[in-house]
């Protein structure tokens, strides 16, 4: 018997694309993914999709109706007991990923969801790893180097998204010791750097959205001072990585940045998105604090496209040490392309498809 996926957080993008590499690389015997009756239309649509474009038989993969932050997930106990007789592996990606979330609901599904699943995954008898989506940004306010193996420094947190996704990842720790435990923490995720293909524009897209507003303009200032490095990373990265890293025994028990090595500074990349968008640089500088109080009213927010919450992370001076990954991931050549050459291909993609986008402001 092959390898049994389950998964959660279906279909959002960054599932649906590891599924598709799942299917193409790792011959899965049987997939599971976990969904919310209210999305089961929408995932039966994306399961058809990628079943046709990979080819894989549409009854080795079965959805199924449930909820992470309920007792057993919501499932019936002929389900439970079907899922524990094969699951090998378990891909936990469900989460609240909004920046401005409420507390309550962010702590539903970020906390109480994932304590939920870790206590599922305590009990299945084949289980040979439960890999967890977590966030660099667990890191809260922290300032300076920060490394894999670090979590609880008595930070304080820039919102509710940042807060719960630390608690959770405590949690996930906690079963680690008696669960085979892989924990990701990406960066924030653009497109692929090959297609430019994205689900939403969301995170540093929103500098896109902004500069579509205001092109008509004949200067467009820098916002703040952006010595801030930028932590950046294409979706195909996080995919390659996340499915190596899921198979591999050296990854038993570790935590991985999956950020940028060689991140550039905020302003440099606020430059260059600008250039490569506009055609023109930035001149002068808008301080943040204003832009900030800009930020405040609704209607400029909408109009520009851009969420408040987005730019704490312009003076968000927080390093994240990759060396784990770096190692593990050199040895088989999957490393994380230069951003510099992702910035034409997301900004290609935007031009094309940005009339079709919902906006979203997300983090993962």
């Amino acid at each position: 018997m092959g390898n049994v996926y389950f998964f959660t957080g279906f279909p959002g993008f960054i599932s649906s694309m590891l599924l598709e590499e799942l299917i193409a690389k790792w011959a899965p015997e049987k997939i599971y993914t976990l969904v919310l009756p209210r999305m089961k239309e929408k995932a039966m649509a994306e399961k058809e999709r990628i079943c046709s474009s990979t080819h894989f038989p549409q009854a080795k993969w079965e959805i199924v109706e449930g909820d992470i932050t309920k007792s057993n997930l919501s499932l019936s106990e002929k389900q439970l007991h079907m899922l524990a007789q094969s699951v090998t592996h378990v891909f936990h990606l469900a989460a609240i990923y909004d920046l401005a979330v409420p507390e309550d609901i962010a702590r539903m599904v970020n906390v109480e969801g994932t304590k939920q699943v870790n206590e599922w995954v305590s009990f299945l008898p084949h289980l040979q790893r439960y890999v967890y989506f977590s966030t660099a940004y667990v890191s809260g306010t922290r300032q300076g180097l920060i490394f894999e193996h670090e979590l609880d420094k008595g930070q304080a947190f820039k919102n509710h998204y940042e807060e719960t996704k630390f608690l959770a990842e405590v949690a996930v720790r906690e079963v680690a010791h008696n669960v085979p435990t892989t924990i990701i923490r990406p960066g924030i995720v653009v497109g692929h750097s090959k297609t430019g293909e994205t689900m939403k524009f969301d995170g540093l897209y929103f500098m896109l959205n902004m500069f579509e507003r205001l092109k008509f303009l004949p200067i467009i200032p820098y916002l703040g001072k952006g010595e801030a490095q930028g932590n950046f990373v294409p979706v195909d990265y996080i995919i390659e990585a996340t499915l190596y890293l899921a198979h591999t025994d050296e990854a038993v028990g570790k935590t991985y940045h999956l950020t940028d090595p060689n991140p550039y500074k905020m302003r440099d990349i606020y430059r260059m998105m600008m250039t490569e968008y506009l055609g023109k640089e930035p001149k002068g500088t808008l301080p943040l604090r204003l832009a900030k109080w800009a930020m405040s009213f609704s209607f400029i927010r909408k109009w520009l496209g851009v969420e408040k919450e987005a730019l704490e992370y312009f003076e968000c001076t927080s390093v994240y040490d990759a060396t784990n990954a770096r190692n593990t991931l050199a040895k088989i050549g999957i490393t994380c392309p230069n951003f510099r050459d992702v910035i034409p291909v997301m900004a290609r993609y935007y031009r094309k498809h940005r009339h079709n986008s919902t906006k979203q402001l997300t983090i993962h």
